[in-house]
């Protein structure tokens, strides 16, 4: 499964870890996904995976 927000497409970001001695290596920066289940109008339920900050926006606005 894909480490991606199902409404807002966000994904893993790339960087740099920088050391004292300023060396660079790559570093992955996740997004903070978590599982809901919605219920759709005709009663199924689908599993979803979304960033907590979408899950904030979608209880604001719900």
């Amino acid at each position: 499964m894909a480490k991606k927000c199902f409404f807002t497409g966000k994904g893993p970001m790339v960087g740099n870890n920088v050391s004292h001695a300023n060396n660079k290596t790559k570093r992955r920066s996740l997004p903070n996904l978590r599982s809901i289940v919605l219920k759709l109008e005709d009663g199924t339920r689908v599993r979803v995976r979304v960033a907590a900050s979408t899950l904030r926006t979608l209880k604001k606005y719900s």
